[in-house]
């Protein structure tokens, strides 16, 4: 998706003292900002007039933490800090041209560095819950010359003030060969490839992360990449109720997270009808 920088306003025109002086533009329309998560995903958007910004926005959704947070429209990293335990913790700032500016904060990873060109979704960094956070979760802010705006995606303002879903559409339609993410993108630091399986049109992968205990199952697509199309993941610890998540996603379905000290899991996934399933397997 190619972003779109509109400028508007024209510089006005004063001589005095025998000087030229030219003003600057007027405020200039947004670039096409969308949901700061992968193609496809559903989002929890909670907007309230206590909020530090009161105009940003904090998104959630289950199990959260590590998965990928993607560039809202393409720039140049401005800012990537870390202001430990306190405020925005681990954050980044992405420059769009035109005064505006983006901010992605309480990250457990930043995946970029100052000065580094990005384009319209493509993985900063992960959720997180550091700084002044009580639970993980992405603050997102849309600024103008330093100043916080009313947060568009898709050139439309999101609900203020209340909780909404919000569905990606950031590089869905893309219909690329390549995925950009791996499984151990999608599911966050520390993850690593323990098995996986093929279906037809993705690779259904499990993961385990040895410093969490938790295990994560999500599936790639292979096919129909960028624009949305059936894809699954599932995980089953033996004994408790299967986690799925399946929809009509751009790049890939999942992660689904989940602990199971001293028990067997099962797990698999789907890219349209072609589906895999695991035994219980993976004991302990």
């Amino acid at each position: 998706m190619n972003v779109k920088r509109i400028v508007s306003g024209i510089a006005g025109l004063a001589i005095g003292m025998g000087v030229l002086v030219l003003g600057g533009p007027q405020a200039s329309a947004a670039t096409n900002f969308e949901l700061p998560f992968p193609c496809g995903q559903t989002w929890s958007g909670q907007t309230r007039t206590n909020h530090s910004p009161q105009l940003a926005l904090d998104l959630n959704r289950g199990a959260d933490e590590g998965d990928a947070v993607v560039a809202s429209a393409s720039g140049t990293v401005s800012k990537v800090r870390n202001e430990g335990s306190t405020s925005y913790g681990r954050w980044i700032e992405i420059d769009h041209g035109s005064g505006w500016t983006t901010r992605y904060a309480h990250l457990s990873a930043q995946r970029v560095s100052v000065g580094q060109a990005v384009s319209q979704g493509q993985t900063i960094g992960n959720v997180g819950n550091t700084g002044g956070s009580t639970g993980a979760h992405l603050h997102f802010e849309q600024l103008l010359n330093g100043s916080p705006q009313k947060i568009k995606f898709g050139g439309s303002t999101i609900l203020y003030y209340g909780t909404k879903d919000y569905k990606s559409n950031n590089k869905c339609g893309g219909g690329g060969e390549t995925n950009p993410y791996t499984p151990e993108e999608a599911c966050g630091d520390g993850y690593k490839v323990i098995d996986g399986a093929n279906v037809t049109g993705g690779r259904v992968s499990l993961l385990y992360n040895a410093s969490n205990g938790y295990n994560c199952v999500v599936t790639i697509k292979t096919t129909k990449i960028g624009s949305a199309s059936d894809v699954g993941s599932f995980l089953e610890v033996q004994g408790d109720a299967r986690t799925t998540d399946r929809g009509d996603y751009g790049y890939y379905a999942g992660p689904v997270k989940k602990k199971a000290p001293g028990k067997c899991v099962k797990w698999g996934g789907n890219a349209g009808s072609s589906t895999y399933t695991s035994a219980f397997e993976h004991c302990g």
